[in-house]
Formats: structure tokens, sequence, C-alpha cells
């Protein structure tokens, strides 16, 4: 059984070990968290039966698998107050816009770095993970990382180059946006709050889903849905007149902005 070590306490680890959890991946791994607040600890270990451990370098030396899961503005000091590891590791930073040359330099050689970004859906297990790993990284350990991340969904490797578009795109907060606000605009049209939502949640999810699950390219699925002259194409024009495309155009743009912040930091 190998030891999966979280350092962060917060809303993603969270999401993991509920995906874990689901997974039953308790019986292959042991889990364990360490946080600066006991509280949170306290909380996870009630809610998913891991091992909360409140010395950092204590946390460090029992890790198989280290899961770096704090801020990014987190992480030099939290790096910095680990101090040196004399012993090959295999760490995995879940911190946006961190790349792995920082990451390389803040831990010393021992520690080999991967980067993941997982989904907060992923407690679900619908989740969905980039990885990048370094051109040489050994195959044993890629494993390793890949079969955790498969555990609570898809698991999808790409360059470190590509990372940040990617991270900008796939967050679930693109969809939660999409459905509070068109909930919200179906409510001043009309409809009570859980009948908003649920038409909303249909036409967001299940659409996706469909196309998704189906072998019908988007395009089709598109001119079936949007009629010439009808409500639907009403509907996407007007908000395409609006500035749709641009409003999600400056939304990836600052998101790429603050992760090359990130990096600078």
């Amino acid at each position: 059984m190998s030891t999966v070590v979280f350092l962060g306490g917060g809303r993603i680890t969270s999401a993991m070990l509920a995906g874990l959890r689901l997974a039953k991946s308790n019986s292959r791994h042991r889990l364990v968290v360490h946080d600066r607040n006991p509280g949170k600890m306290r909380n996870l270990r009630k809610r998913y039966a891991v091992v909360a451990e409140p010395d950092l370098k204590r946390a460090v030396k029992r890790a198989g698998l280290l899961i770096v899961a704090v801020r990014p503005s987190s992480v030099r000091e939290l790096l910095g107050r680990i101090g040196r590891v004399e012993r090959r590791l295999v760490a995995v930073s879940l911190a946006a816009g961190v790349p792995l040359h920082v990451l390389r330099k803040l831990a010393g050689p021992p520690v080999q770095w991967v980067r993941a970004m997982p989904s907060p859906v992923c407690r679900s297990g619908r989740g969905l993970t980039a990885v990048t790993f370094p051109r040489t990284f050994p195959r044993a350990d890629r494993k390793l990382v890949h079969d955790l991340f498969a555990s609570v969904g898809q698991v999808v490797e790409i360059p470190e180059s590509k990372f940040d578009a990617f991270t900008v795109t796939f967050s679930c907060s693109h969809g939660y946006h999409a459905l509070a606000t068109l909930a919200r605009t179906a409510q001043t049209a009309g409809l009570d709050r859980k009948t908003a939502l649920l038409a909303g949640a249909h036409a967001l999810a299940d659409g996706i889903v469909a196309w998704r699950d189906g072998n019908i390219s988007l395009e089709s699925l598109l001119q079936e849905a949007v009629t010439p002259g009808g409500i639907a194409a009403a509907a996407a024009t007007a908000m395409d007149d609006a500035g749709y495309g641009r409003a999600v155009r400056r939304g990836v743009a600052s998101g790429l902005r603050r992760a090359r912040m990130n990096a600078r930091k």
C-alpha cells in the first residue's frame, strides 16, 4: 500500500479525497493530509477517514507520493519550510501557473516534479485532470501518478507549454457561471428558481453530455438545435451580437495573465 500525502487541506484536496473514497482507493493508498489549520485536518479526518499529520516534515517523510495542494502564492513559503529533501521523492504540484523549472529550483534535485490540474468535479468520480511530466520522467512513476488521478476521472497528458491554456479553459467555473447567469435571466422572464435551474442545467449539461457521449459533430448538433428563424436562433444571434464571444475571449485572456503572474511570484 502506497502512502499519498496531501500538503494543504483546502477545497481541491477535499474534492480529491471524496473522489478517491468513492473509488474505494483507501484500500490501495494510505491517505495522509497536512495543513497548518488543525480544524481543516480534523474535518477531513472525520469525513474521509484520512490520517492527519500536523508536522510538515514528518508528513513529507511519510510520502510515497507527495501532492502539493496549496495556493500558487504559498508554494515558495511551503517548500522553504520543508527544507532539503534527502531522498528521491515524486511530488505533484497542483499550483496553477507555477512551472516545473521553478519547482525544481525551489526543492532541489532529489524531488521529481509533475504538474497536475484536477477539476473539483473529481469529487463525483467524473473529473478531468491534466498532467505534464518532464521528458525523462520514469515510466513507473508516470503510471503511479496517472493511476491516482484516473481513480477520480479522465486524465489527459499535455505539454507544459499548453498547461495554462488548458487550466483556464477546463475550469468547471465556466459551467457554474453560465448556469447561474442563465437561471437568473430565466427568473426575470417569469420562471421560478427551481424550474429556471432545471431548464438551464438541461441546456448546458445534458446537451454537452449528449455531444460528448455521441458520434455527432458539434457543428451538426448546433444546426439541429438552432433552427433558422426559430427561438434558439434568435437567442444565439442576439448573444453573439451582444459580445458573447468577445466576453469569453477576454475571460480566457485574463486567466492566462493571472497564470503568468503566478509563475513570477
